[in-house]
């Protein structure tokens, strides 16, 4: 447990020393910004009252795009520099080089994550008598589980690449993937096999349930599951280092 705490403080520390970082926090923050305010100004016009959805909404899709960004120097930069080598013959498992780069990039997003509380913040001033409290506790969840897979897919398919940008596109085409595999279900009914992509659609596990303020326990699992999926995949590119 220490090695992974030693890991992920240096992953962490590093995103702060980072442009990347430092550019995709910017955007984030910028963008929903923007969408917060637009989306305000139209709930106003309308003499209609906005729910916490006008920020959290367009989070989702902003998380999907730029997570691939923070990723895709994880593992990519030690094995292009070599340090990798000097991680695997260290007294430390392949899988706690894993977990640590994984939790050092969530704990980054988590921090990117606590920032954006100023837009609830500010709606909960505006609004009488407030916002929804059980909708903002459930999709703030929702968005750290899916924080979680999104940073552990990042950093599975970094530990095949040596080229960040080889990197980057295959985690946001994958995340993609797994954004639209429901459309070909819900576009032929109840064809073979559409329960297993709709099951597959990482979309409806959020916005089906946490974004409209249920916690569902098969969500819960299905993030959790391919967190843990991906981090055995970057655990097992990493031992197969070791026989080449």
């Amino acid at each position: 447990m220490r090695n992974i705490w030693t890991i992920a403080q240096r992953e962490y520390k590093h995103y702060f020393s980072s442009p990347i970082a430092y550019a995709v926090a910017f955007v984030i923050l910028l963008i929903l910004g923007i969408l917060f305010y637009s989306n305000l100004l139209s709930y106003v016009y309308y003499n209609a009252a906005p729910g916490i959805q006008i920020s959290v909404g367009p989070l989702v899709t902003l998380l999907l795009f730029t997570t691939p960004a923070l990723t895709m120097n994880s593992m990519s930069d030690e094995q292009k520099s070599g340090t990798i080598e000097l991680l695997m013959t260290s007294p430390i498992r392949d899988v706690e080089i894993i977990l640590g780069k994984w939790l050092g990039g969530f704990l980054f997003l988590l921090t990117v994550l606590l920032v954006t509380w100023i837009f609830p913040i500010i709606l909960n001033q505006l609004v009488s008598p407030g916002i929804d409290q059980g909708v903002l506790v459930t999709s703030y969840l929702g968005l750290i589980l899916m924080s979680a897979a999104f940073v552990a897919i990042g950093v599975a398919i970094s530990s095949f690449f040596t080229n960040q940008i080889a990197s980057f596109f295959l985690t946001l085409g994958v995340l993609l993937a797994f954004w639209m595999i429901g459309y070909p279900a819900e576009a032929g009914g109840a064809a073979s096999g559409g329960e297993i992509l709709r099951y597959l659609d990482l979309g409806s596990h959020y916005f089906d349930t946490f974004f409209l303020g249920i916690i569902d326990l098969k969500d819960v699992i299905y993030f959790l599951s391919l967190t843990v999926l991906s981090l055995f995949l970057g655990t097992t590119s990493i031992e197969s280092r070791r026989w080449r």
